[in-house]
């Protein structure tokens, strides 16, 4: 999770939401990390998620990332957990909750719905208190800024 949390640290000296992913082999070896970049891209799907489980795929040279886990500082969207979950992630590891949005357990739990064919697990919060302090730090400014 620290690993993500760099790349959350990344995307928000880029300007963007913080939120940092890393996927890892069995074994712990890192094959992909990225944060959000989706006012880089101009692309609203660029979220850590995908931009991680597109690289992933890439390197491995495979759709099929069943043998791998994801790092996540914040809990998925709808979105990214759909993606995972069409990854075949073993296994999916996220900071903060997302009491909006997150579809690994808060609000829903998509990569667990047994209307699935396939199941990803989800485990979170995790080191909650330091990714959950970053977000909040940028909305926080981005608040602040706003009033202005």
């Amino acid at each position: 999770m620290k690993l993500a949390l760099n790349e959350a640290r990344k995307a928000l000296e880029a300007g963007e939401i913080p939120v940092g992913a890393v996927m890892m082999t069995p074994d712990g070896e890192v094959i992909a990390a990225a944060g959000n970049a989706r006012e880089q891209k101009q692309d609203p799907t660029a979220h850590a998620e995908i931009e991680v489980i597109r690289e992933a795929a890439r390197v491995l040279k495979s759709r099929r990332l069943s043998d791998c886990t994801m790092y996540v500082t914040l809990e998925p969207c709808p979105m990214c957990a759909g993606a995972a979950l069409a990854a075949g992630l073993k296994r999916i590891v996220y900071g903060a909750c997302d009491a909006e949005q997150g579809c690994c357990g808060s609000v829903y739990d998509i990569p667990e719905d047994p209307a699935f064919h396939q199941f990803s697990i989800c485990d979170g919060p995790f080191m909650e208190k330091e990714c959950r302090e970053i977000l909040d730090a940028f909305f926080h400014q981005r608040r602040k800024n706003n009033k202005t």
